[in-house]
């Protein structure tokens, strides 16, 4: 129970107490007998000159009465600054859900600034892929350990497996999207442990709905417009990347996630 000094009185409190003295006093000043105006008989009815006058001294004597100021009609504690929970401008960001592209993913637009290794492996794949015949891509994907992992090794020749990848015989599609991956910039993943890797295209750093105008541009340079609407609504880049290791060796390529 709260302290008598905390309690407050809403108006209409006020009011329903004082209607229940007016009404307790004109009882008793008539003998017990409050009756409702329909109901009142004429004996009643000549009473009322006396009434009026009972009930202008109840008035009276309750002038200059001191009533309790009115307060809230709910009486809430107050709680102090220190003990309400923060909400900065800080706290919202960190409820917020994080974007589905990796944000510690580092997006390179600018080519010259690659290590040179990478920048040396990508110009070979450019070249390679640019020659039409997909037979040029061999020497660099390398063999034993440091084979480059293509599509999972879903076969044991990395290069026909890109061929079963392509949309024709001889493997030409998945070489036009080759150029296409690599003709943007790469994301760096992992920076300084062992599994760094340059990955192309950008996108794989990003999520999809941070995009800029320009930046979707360049990626419908590499999927259609359907395929992107596809990625929007998982959020993610999911058509084929490549890899490469900041010492310049092609690490994989691969299909969506």
């Amino acid at each position: 129970m709260r302290p008598a000094e905390e309690t407050t009185i809403s108006p209409l409190l006020i009011r329903l107490c004082a209607a229940t003295v007016l009404a307790g006093a004109l009882s008793l000043a008539t003998g017990g007998s409050a009756l409702a105006l329909s109901v009142l008989s004429p004996d009643q009815d000549e009473r009322a000159p006396t009434r009026q006058s009972e009930e202008k001294q109840i008035l009276q004597a309750l002038d200059g009465t001191t009533l309790p100021p009115p307060g809230p009609a709910i009486d809430r504690p107050q709680t102090g600054a220190e003990d309400a929970p923060a909400t900065t401008p800080d706290t919202k960001a960190a409820e917020t859900p994080a974007n589905n592209g990796d944000q510690s993913a580092e997006i390179i637009i600018d080519m010259s600034k690659l290590p040179q290794p990478v920048k040396h492996m990508r110009e070979q794949l450019v070249e390679a892929a640019a020659s039409g015949d997909i037979a040029r891509l061999r020497p660099l994907i390398g063999t034993g350990d440091k084979q480059t992992q293509v599509m999972n090794g879903e076969s044991d020749d990395p290069i026909e497996t890109l061929k079963s990848f392509s949309g024709d015989p001889d493997g030409q599609e998945i070489l036009a999207i080759i150029l296409d991956i690599l003709s943007t910039g790469p994301a760096r993943f992992d920076a300084g442990t062992p599994d760094e890797a340059y990955v192309w295209p950008y996108f794989t750093g990003k999520a999809l709905g941070s995009l800029t105008p320009p930046e979707r541009v360049d990626l419908l340079r590499i999927v259609t417009a359907g395929d992107l609407a596809g990625m929007e609504e998982n959020g993610n880049y999911n058509f084929f990347r490549i890899g490469i290791s900041p010492d310049g060796k092609w690490k994989f390529f691969s299909g969506g996630d």
